[in-house]
């Protein structure tokens, strides 16, 4: 009797952990600005409207930065095709890591860990900063430094084609946060972009 309850209270406990996970939308592959437009609109924009993401926008977002347009490729190019660029997204209340080919945001940590990002001023009234973290047993940083940015500029056509604001940044408390998003030692934070609302 006693092995049924811890069972079934280990296996609730399971689904709660599971139900904290965010299920994106199929994100929209058609539409926007032309590429030209968005690069004539792209800039770098650090004064935010605090204002929450919609789903299909978040979707599109993740799926344009860093995203899969082919069974094995990414929407961002990586040196011998060794993708070991991963997404992480810190919202004001937790933080995620974006499991692309599942089309799935994994809750990695409750509560606010926006101080880590450094510059509340601009991260603060973002609607999400998106961490670039970069896998070091499948690449050199070297590499990953030219990835991030690849993804990077993904994510300011994004931005430029939905008339959102980003910008990328470099100064962040890279081992607060690394310890925030509980990140192992073969994993480096190589840039933070938020994206968010446009005053």
């Amino acid at each position: 009797m006693k092995k049924n309850l811890v069972l079934c209270i280990m296996l609730g406990f399971a689904v709660v952990l599971q139900a904290q996970d965010i299920k994106l939308n199929a994100p929209e592959k058609r539409g926007g600005k032309t590429v030209l437009e968005a690069l004539n609109e792209r800039h770098s924009e650090r004064a935010f409207v605090k204002k929450t993401m919609p789903a299909q926008t978040l979707s599109n977002l993740l799926w344009a930065a860093n995203g899969f347009n082919r069974d094995d490729k990414r929407t961002a190019p990586t040196a011998m095709n060794r993708q070991e660029m991963e997404l992480y997204v810190v919202f004001d209340n937790a933080a995620y890591f974006y499991d692309a080919k599942k089309n799935v945001l994994q809750r990695v940590v409750d509560g606010d860990v926006r101080n880590a990002l450094g510059q509340p001023n601009i991260t603060n009234n973002a609607a999400l900063s998106i961490v670039m973290v970069a896998d070091l047993n499948k690449s050199a940083i070297e590499h990953a430094r030219i990835s991030a940015g690849f993804i990077s500029q993904n994510i300011y056509l994004y931005a430029a084609s939905e008339g959102l604001g980003t910008v990328a940044r470099g100064s962040f408390k890279g081992d607060e946060l690394a310890k925030a998003l509980r990140l192992s030692e073969k994993q480096a934070v190589i840039l933070v972009q938020p994206v968010g609302f446009l005053k």
